[in-house]
């Protein structure tokens, strides 16, 4: 098992990107209990820092991760989560949080209406 550095703050930034197409999903962050738990149930587990807690993907809103593969970068300090997306990973309704070009354009798909799951 590779030794992950979960640096001073006891956080890494986690990518999730779907297994199948390669879309990048979505970023957060993973303590070493998160990427245990992970590991454990074989779905995304990360940190809330808003929260300031362990956050189960899709625990309230049913758009769970299933775990393909986790990776970590050449540093170590970065997870990639290889995973198969249930419903929108995104809480504003949108399949990838990589919604809209810097410009403003939208350029992503919206799978579901936050107001009917939050």
């Amino acid at each position: 098992m590779i030794d992950v550095d979960f640096g001073e703050d006891g956080l890494v930034p986690a990518i999730a990107q779907d297994v199948d197409s390669g879309e990048v999903l979505m970023l957060a962050y993973v303590t070493e209990e998160a990427l245990d738990r992970t590991l454990e149930t074989g779905e995304a587990h990360y940190y809330s820092r808003s929260r300031e807690e362990l956050w189960h993907k899709g625990g309230t809103s049913g758009h769970t991760q299933d775990i393909a593969e986790v990776r970590v970068d050449c540093d170590a300090d970065t997870l990639l989560y290889l995973v198969d997306q249930t419903g929108g990973a995104c809480h504003t309704g949108h399949r990838s949080c990589f919604h809209r070009t810097v410009e403003g354009e939208h350029v992503g798909e919206r799978v579901f209406d936050p107001d009917e799951v939050y």
